[in-house]
């Protein structure tokens, strides 16, 4: 049965939001920067939040909210994969979890492993649990992007304790391949460190690619992985505050376990709630219509480029709706997106921010009206004209 793409909001109702991405420009700027979506909110979500306000449901985050069960169904229905719901966690954000977990199995001054061009907090988060960055930069073969195993190896293998893995990756949209996960997990458990992996775009895999939650990719990566992982990338849930933190082993678990109380206590009860509904089969149905609207646009946005700026380098994504783009042959600079935003009136990310592997890149969201992008890339490409 085929499903419809959804819609998203038209311009006039998303120009009234008041979230990061309709309130940092003025309406002149069509904003494709932040990875907040254009779509209305899964009915499971509406109707839960909404739900909430009638009855004053405004408290605590209780001390069992029932999320680990949830996302444990949402994993099997969605990859096949049960974890242990007594080894799901909870807490504000990803990268509040990612820099907990970094803490209880780091100390200060040991170096983590990043794999840029990678989302840029990935930085901060490591220097916030104390740690030192070790750029390990993906290879790129012409035709898709992976993990650098061998400068990995020679990472670890130097010292360095953890592995912060983006899985898939913003902002090449790569999804990281089992065998590689596995072989990243051996070299892991040989040289005595942990993978925190990074999974908030996981649901927003597209067919024919196929996820794998790191700690499903074999008992290595149970023994030795931390998964931290949202609703709010794929549901446009980022203001309301939960994420789960998953381990697959006791040992690990145990880490979990020993971090401060108030790790938990920072998700918030909206939050949880949106979660829940978000993971619950209720929402399936939104989340594939989801995925058909931006399967559209990924590959949209392959067509406005060779229309409108020939040049450019673009790898349609496996998963997400973040394009990674190269215009560099453009000459707007080591970092274009200024240019484009003060010349064009479109707001992209800033390639270098990602690393120095972005310069000259930027960042597009494509979660957006098919319209919407057809505009941007339109408002770009004038600017090749006027040159």
């Amino acid at each position: 049965m085929s499903v419809s793409p959804l819609q998203a909001l038209p311009l006039d109702l998303l120009r009234q939001r008041s979230s990061t991405k309709w309130r940092s420009y003025g309406d002149d700027v069509i904003p494709m920067f932040v990875a907040e979506t254009d779509f209305p909110l899964a009915p499971a979500i509406t109707t839960a939040l909404h739900r909430a306000v009638e009855i004053g449901d405004t408290g605590y985050t209780p001390p069992r909210p029932g999320i680990d069960l949830d996302f444990a169904d949402f994993a099997e229905r969605q990859w096949g994969w049960r974890p242990d719901p007594a080894r799901i966690r909870w807490t504000g954000d990803v990268m509040m979890g990612v820099v907990e977990v970094l803490r209880a199995v780091t100390s200060p001054g040991d170096r983590v492993v990043v794999t840029p061009p990678v989302y840029p907090p990935f930085y901060d988060t490591v220097e916030e649990a104390g740690a030192v960055v070790e750029r390990v930069p993906l290879i790129d073969d012409g035709e898709r992007w992976s993990l650098d195993l061998d400068g990995i190896e020679k990472a670890l293998a130097d010292g360095a304790r953890a592995v912060l893995l983006c899985n898939p990756h913003n902002p090449t949209g790569t999804v990281h391949r089992r065998d590689s996960l596995a072989a990243l997990a051996r070299l892991a458990r040989r040289y005595g460190a942990s993978v925190v992996s990074d999974e908030i775009h996981a649901p927003l895999t597209h067919a024919p690619e196929v996820f794998t939650p790191f700690l499903d990719a074999g008992d290595e990566a149970a023994a030795v992985g931390y998964i931290v992982t949202s609703a709010s990338k794929t549901y446009n849930l980022a203001g309301l505050k939960c994420a789960v933190i998953v381990t697959g082993s006791e040992d690990t678990a145990a880490v979990v376990r020993g971090l401060p109380w108030e790790v938990e206590w920072r998700a918030g009860l909206f939050g949880v709630l949106a979660n829940r509904a978000a993971f619950s089969a209720d929402s399936d149905d939104w989340l594939a219509s989801l995925l058909v609207a931006l399967d559209d646009n990924r590959r949209l946005l392959a067509e406005l480029l060779v229309e409108h700026l020939p040049l450019a380098h673009y790898r349609i994504p496996e998963a997400g709706f973040l394009a990674w783009v190269d215009v560099s042959a453009y000459g707007w600079g080591d970092n274009p997106a200024p240019f484009i935003r003060r010349e064009a009136q479109v707001a992209l990310h800033h390639g270098p921010l990602f690393g120095v592997e972005g310069v000259g890149h930027v960042r597009i969201n494509v979660g957006c009206a098919p319209e919407v992008l057809r505009e941007a890339i339109e408002r770009i490409g004038k600017l090749v004209d006027r040159a």
